[in-house]
């Protein structure tokens, strides 16, 4: 039988009612659809390797579920291997609330977004805390010495599923590094049509 992994873990009783209720359960019947996104393939290894940020979600013993902006250099979420991710989690306000939620539940949701080609990663993950002295090999990967920010633990993440969302509703939004990039040929050229005038002033004053 075909399997949806990541509905497998995200439908409860109640979001199939929700689904009944709307009149959309039978598309998500078991074995109307074959996405067995259970393994990152190099689709997901790059977009990932691309991100500067993520969203992470995680629940509190009260019930209560937190939702954390991560953010980094390009690329400070690693694709360890096909099933693993890991992430240096560096000083922020120190409030330790996902911290203090995973030591309870280990379980997270993570969103990352391309915003400029309007494409939407879901993971569903079980996370651990190392040390920065756990496992050496791990800290040289995760830590990029460039980037000048504290690190205090490094978070590995064990994929249970993902998925990937239709791009509806996402707006177009750009980085100041990708505006530059976009708009460097503009600037390019700009300069060579200025030089080009200073030389034909040059040439005209001289005649």
């Amino acid at each position: 039988m075909s399997r949806y992994s990541f509905l497998d873990l995200a439908t409860s009783a109640s979001v199939r009612s929700a689904q009944a209720e709307m009149g959309v359960d039978h598309l998500w019947t078991p074995g109307q659809v074959d996405r067995q996104f259970e393994a990152f393939t190099a689709d997901e290894e790059a977009f990932i390797a691309a991100r500067d940020s993520f969203y992470m979600a995680s629940m509190s013993e009260t019930g209560w579920p937190y939702v954390q902006y991560r953010g980094g250099p390009p690329g400070f979420l690693k694709v360890i291997d096909e099933t693993t991710l890991a992430f240096a989690d560096f000083r922020g306000n120190r409030q330790y609330i996902s911290v203090g939620n995973l030591d309870a539940n280990d379980r997270v949701a993570l969103i990352l977004v391309d915003y400029p080609r309007r494409a939407r990663l879901k993971i569903l993950a079980h996370a651990e805390r190392l040390t920065l002295d756990a496992d050496p090999a791990l800290l040289e990967k995760v830590v990029d010495p460039s980037y000048r920010a504290r690190p205090e633990r490094i978070f590995r993440l064990r994929l249970a599923a993902f998925d990937w969302n239709c791009p509806q509703h996402i707006v177009p939004r750009f980085t100041e590094a990708e505006i530059a990039r976009a708009v460097q040929p503009l600037h390019d050229k700009v300069e060579a049509l200025e030089a080009e005038n200073r030389a034909l002033r040059e040439r005209l004053g001289r005649g």
